[in-house]
């Protein structure tokens, strides 16, 4: 197949796209950067050492003897974008281009502003796209198990059953989303529901859980391909900073009482859901949910994790308890669906499998590279304006680089 990864520079896109290639599909990447950008604006990179994309795209060329294209540009621009569809006409389109931290979009206005207008909009872009020019072409669209928040009933995959007034009907599962981050996925969901039902479009929305994990059986062929581990307070997940806490003996900071429940996944199992989707594509004018994710944890379940892992690797881990800056259930009822991906032949990992040994030796590897400062909770959900970042104009990148119809040479 011909499969368009947008965002193919990112955390989930960079492994998505080797899986693929290596699968033998023709793959091509577009980015705009602005990932590596962000991680200048706050002070914290990559735990992880990651070359520039072009040199990752020449060592996957080196070690596979196969070539992924590369579009440099931004998805918010329609000419960009249509471009690089009518160049390719890929069957499917995979989609992670999007500003993807809730903290982030909790900053200030100008980020809160930023995130819906560069997620929803460039995705209302890449819809009409599909439409004028390659209406077959799947989308894969990935969306958030944060959309549905933390209702007191089961969880399903996308839809449920309403009974009212003895009447029932199939409708979109109440979405309760905790940040302007998840609204825009809300949106999304909405305007592509929408985009199927009047374009006869087809799409998969994969409601992800948190992923962790850096590895793939691609990216552990050289050391070039290695993917992004983020633990900063922005960008990074509990988990990933509670290993790097354990790595440099400093107690895991656990926000209010740590009952907040989340679905989780690794990278692993992620780029193999795309490739089921991609193989099992939806019908024409069909929308279909999955959530994607194996495992529920709380976040106390993970600092217990992690301590307990971190022990048995001879480090001395304690946990703290800090006020909670974020606004959200602290103790709740959690259950959700997740047998669609397992149907179509997911086999899932298990944290329990992969802690020692793709989580914690990475990180102890790498913990010299990291900031211990850039951890600490700076962005409050309660302040309009957290005055301990400084404000990002939300302009364009000045170095990008924009391209027409021809790809960006790896070489």
């Amino acid at each position: 197949m011909r499969i368009l990864i947008l965002g193919g520079d990112g955390f989930c896109g960079w492994p998505t796209a080797l899986h693929l290639s290596n699968a033998g599909h023709e793959v091509a990447i577009v980015d705009n950067f602005y990932r590596r950008q962000w991680d200048y604006e706050l002070g914290a990179e990559s735990l992880t050492p990651i070359a520039p994309l072009q040199s990752r795209v020449e060592a996957w060329r080196e070690v596979s003897d196969r070539s992924i294209p590369i579009f440099i540009g931004n998805i918010t621009s329609y000419e960009f974008i249509s471009k690089v569809i009518h160049s390719m006409q890929p069957q499917a389109l995979v989609h992670f281009a999007e500003q993807r931290s809730a903290p982030y979009s909790m900053i200030d206005r100008e980020r809160a502003v930023f995130t819906q207008s560069n997620n929803v909009l460039g995705t209302l872009n890449v819809l009409y796209a599909i439409k004028q020019l390659v209406p077959e072409c799947h989308l894969i669209k990935l969306g958030t198990m944060g959309e549905y928040g933390q209702p007191n009933i089961d969880i399903e995959e996308g839809f449920i059953e309403v009974h009212h007034n003895g009447r029932k009907d199939l409708l979109p599962y109440p979405m309760q989303p905790g940040s302007f981050y998840h609204l825009s996925k809300v949106h999304d969901s909405q305007n592509i529901m929408f985009a199927c039902k009047i374009w006869g479009l087809r799409a998969t929305d994969l409601h992800q859980g948190v992923v962790y994990g850096t590895m793939t059986d691609q990216i552990a062929l050289d050391e070039r391909l290695m993917n992004r581990f983020d633990y900063d307070d922005v960008f990074g997940t509990a988990l990933n900073r509670f290993c790097v806490q354990a790595a440099l003996g400093h107690p895991l900071t656990v926000y209010g009482k740590g009952g907040q429940t989340r679905g989780f996944i690794d990278i692993r199992d992620t780029v193999r859901c795309i490739e089921l989707a991609a193989t099992n594509p939806s019908k024409a004018g069909e929308y279909r949910v999955m959530n994607q994710f194996t495992e529920q944890f709380s976040v106390s379940e993970l600092a217990q994790k992690v301590m307990e892992a971190g022990a048995k690797c001879g480090l001395k881990v304690e946990i703290q308890h800090l006020s909670n800056p974020r606004v959200e259930k602290e103790e709740h009822y959690y259950n959700a669906r997740n047998t669609k991906l397992l149907d179509l032949g997911l086999k899932p990992h298990y944290l329990s499998d992969s802690l020692l040994d793709s989580l914690l030796n990475i990180v102890v590897k790498h913990r010299g590279r990291a900031n211990l400062s850039a951890i600490y909770p700076r962005v409050n959900w309660r302040s309009a304006q957290n005055e301990r970042i400084s404000p990002n104009t939300g302009e364009e990148n000045p170095t990008v680089v924009r391209a027409g119809q021809k790809p960006v040479s790896a070489r």
